[in-house]
């Protein structure tokens, strides 16, 4: 039985709350009567990963087992979650490797010889040799690298293919070779709600043509946590199009889940609660925060990005997509979800150095701002910690640096887009198609390692709702000019940030801190 999560009520004598920001980290004394969300005790991992990954494939749930599905002869098509995923990157061996290895020994046994390997980067950036080669290990990267192991190509339009329209007259167009397999098999690492389920296919191995009927203003401002599925207009959609791909690709997923060990044991301070920490932890955090103060930029993020995390495996699942699905969301629930009763008017974030869109790169501000609003504010079931009209209040610096090689068209996003509006709306009408359609941007995705042209639109997108529903956003310790030009306010720190809202919310605010890490996900009653 794991721990379950718990709200701290912050009294005079509560130890200061450990907060991320950016690319460092910090205590904060919130004030009295604040409340704070932890998340549940990290569970023990599996102990027997291997038996947990053949278990998985001889007993799928709403499919045959993987072997009976195997033939000689067939087009077997392996496709796993791409960089972006688990946030920080895992520990040797990646638990997608493993499983991957033996789906490989399986269909060696089995006599199949038409295998390849594709990464569902949809339109993020290609992942590297070296990325490649941790997630799926040595032997198999040899064995296959590069012409049966490729990343997908969401702009390779000899290779893509339309299946379909939905009932809503989506487009759906995926990877070729995996819409004409016999079989595809896919692996995930299911960190969040988000992750999964039928939005595997339908996103990873899609093309812009598919992606932009769910990833613009109007889906995501309907889409009330991304992390609640029945609540998420963007999950319906994934799921109109998962019944057009179901109906022409046979699926088996292997969907596997992770505790909440994200961080090295020299930084173990980070999954422990602040009373608990020793001699070694407080020595562990200042040496943290000190040693990232002076190092300079790029070395201090070369450090950050080599963190691997020790997860335990919680769980290895296998299925067709929806029905194996529910089982892997009760185990993500069982290590994130803790309960929390009413809304309060100010919600207090840290925001981490690291995002799906940042491994082994710099967080842009546009990218920590998709970090805040579009991944932290919903971090919830329900409702939001922060009531309709209320303040959020993120910690990060939102410095104006930019990754020249893997976010080329964020930097024209922030100096060209953001200078004339801050509005989705207005920017998805004015200037998505623009940049969607680049060809500069096209052939540095194609043949480089950059985000799609399009990616920062969606990144903007992703916040929609939370810019919706909030009434103020403020940046603790945020460059101010950056912070205006993205349409929000920067205070030099909590102090001045409550007397900011104040304006909005009142001279005496409620208030709530969700506390990440581990990752925290706030069930609102």
């Amino acid at each position: 039985m794991s721990k379950p999560g718990f709200v701290l009520d912050v009294d005079e004598r509560s130890a200061p709350t450990l907060l991320f920001e950016g690319e460092n980290v910090r205590v904060q004394r919130l004030p009295p009567g604040s409340r704070v969300i932890y998340p549940p005790a990290s569970l023990p991992g599996i102990q027997d990963v291997d038996a947990a990954i053949r278990h998985a494939l001889l007993h799928p749930h709403g499919i045959e087992p993987l072997p009976e599905l195997l033939q000689p002869g067939m087009r077997l098509t392996i496709v796993f979650d791409d960089v972006s995923l688990p946030l920080p990157s895992m520990c040797r061996p990646d638990i997608r490797g493993r499983v991957i290895e033996d789906v490989l020994e399986l269909a060696a046994r089995r006599g199949v010889e038409d295998i390849e390997l594709i990464v569902a980067n949809a339109l993020h950036r290609r992942m590297t040799p070296s990325e490649l080669r941790h997630v799926v290990g040595e032997r198999v990267f040899r064995a296959y690298f590069p012409e049966r192991l490729r990343n997908h190509d969401a702009e390779d339009h000899d290779n893509l293919v339309h299946l379909g329209l939905t009932g809503a007259h989506e487009d759906v167009e995926i990877n070729r070779r995996a819409a004409e397999s016999d079989l595809l098999v896919y692996v995930n690492v299911n960190l969040i709600a988000l992750n999964g389920g039928p939005k595997s296919v339908s996103v990873g191995l899609a093309s812009y043509r598919s992606l932009r009927h769910h990833h613009n203003t109007h889906t995501l401002r309907h889409s009330r946590s991304f992390n609640d599925p029945p609540n998420s207009a963007l999950h319906h959609s994934f799921h109109r199009m998962h019944d057009v791909i179901g109906g022409q690709v046979k699926i088996f997923s292997v969907e596997t889940t992770v505790n909440g060990d994200s961080f090295p044991t020299a930084m173990t301070f980070l999954n422990k609660h602040e009373w608990q920490w020793n001699a070694v932890d407080r020595a562990g955090f200042l040496g943290v925060r000190h040693g990232n103060r002076i190092l300079p930029p790029a070395l201090r993020r070369r450090l950050l990005n080599s963190l691997k995390a020790p997860y335990g495996v919680t769980g290895v699942n296998a299925g067709t997509p929806t029905a194996v699905h529910p089982h892997t969301l009760k185990n993500v629930h069982r290590q994130q979800v803790t309960r929390i009763d009413g809304q309060a008017d100010v919600g207090v974030f840290g925001v981490p150095y690291v995002g799906p869109y940042n491994v082994n790169s710099i967080m842009n501000p546009v990218l920590a701002m998709c970090m805040a609003l579009g991944y932290l504010f919903n971090f919830y079931l329900n409702k939001p910690i922060v009531r309709r009209g209320g303040v959020a209040i993120f910690f990060h610096p939102l410095p104006k640096v930019f990754h020249p090689v893997h976010h080329p068209s964020y930097i024209d996003f922030f100096e060209e887009v953001l200078s004339t509006t801050t509005d989705p709306e207005a920017m998805e009408t004015a200037y998505e198609e623009k940049f969607a359609s680049d060809p500069w941007y096209i052939h540095q995705y194609r043949t480089g390692y950059a985000f799609h042209g399009v990616h920062p639109f969606y990144m903007w997108y992703w916040g929609a709702h939370a810019m919706q529903h909030l009434g103020d956003v403020i940046f603790v310790g945020a460059d101010p000019a950056t912070a205006s030009r993205m349409g929000f306010r920067a205070a030099p720190d909590l102090a001045q940030a409550l007397e900011m809202a104040a304006d909005t919310v009142g001279p005496s605010p409620s208030i709530t801190c969700l506390h990440t890490p581990p990752i925290t996900m706030a069930d609102v009653r």
